[in-house]
């Protein structure tokens, strides 16, 4: 494991104290990170349209249950590589972090859903519970995986959205690319079109699939410039 940590990032460690003096993520790493989470994602809807002959729309409660088991793994391995202060935080606490931060933001993304106007019901339990597993996936674990109960990085991404490292832009677009994807996917849902889509939460799940999509995208045009503009500064 201490071979791929050394893979994905670099880490400045003051060797008195043992705090992180530096976390630098390349362009490259970002890049295969977000790679391999999209294949993650890719891999299952293939599962799920080539063997088991189901997607969003016949079967949402399957299909995002496929995701989850292909994409949760993924997020909790990759990210955690990247975990604040390393010293202290062993890789395996992180993924405990992580887990944990799994149902927490699942139990805050379904009330937020429901007080939004989602459907209530025993009927819609299985479907609410997949799809905020799966927000929680794109927002939740990424954060408590690196940053753990350090509220104040908290804050900084997700209340004030002020990512200052590569680290952070990849935790902080990723994730409000979902939740403004899941909140564009929910317009069309009250239309009268009569469309199999339009049901809870088909159209949202692909909202939020592709505003995290959009999100890592955006993201590595941040960490991009964010790393040009470092080695124009140091050039100076």
């Amino acid at each position: 494991m201490a071979c791929v940590e050394q893979t994905f990032s670099t880490m400045g460690v003051n060797p008195k104290d043992g705090k992180v003096a530096t976390l630098f993520v390349s362009p490259a790493k970002a890049f295969l990170l977000h790679l391999i989470c999209g294949l993650g994602l890719a891999s299952a809807f293939w599962v799920a349209h080539n063997i088991f002959s189901t997607d969003l729309i016949s079967s949402p409660a399957q299909t995002l249950r496929l995701i989850l088991v292909f994409e949760s793994p993924v997020v909790l391995l990759l990210y955690s590589l990247f975990r604040q202060n390393p010293v202290q935080c062993s890789y395996i606490k992180s993924l405990g972090q992580g887990l944990l931060g799994l149902p927490a933001g699942a139990v805050v993304i379904g009330a937020g859903a429901i007080v939004l106007g989602a459907p209530v019901g025993f009927q819609y339990f299985r479907l609410t519970l997949h799809w905020s597993l799966l927000m929680s996936v794109f927002t939740f674990v990424p954060a408590a995986s690196v940053f753990g109960s350090s509220w104040s990085d908290w804050h900084r991404i997700f209340t004030h959205t002020k990512p200052t490292n590569n680290t952070d832009y990849m935790i902080c677009f990723p994730a409000h690319g979902a939740i403004i994807g899941a909140w564009l996917g929910a317009w069309p849902m009250p239309l009268d079109w009569e469309r199999p889509w339009q049901e809870w939460p088909i159209c949202v799940s692909y909202g939020s699939i592709a505003g995290y999509l959009v999100g890592m995208a955006v993201s590595m045009g941040f960490i991009l410039f964010h790393n040009h503009r470092h080695h124009h500064l140091k050039g100076e």
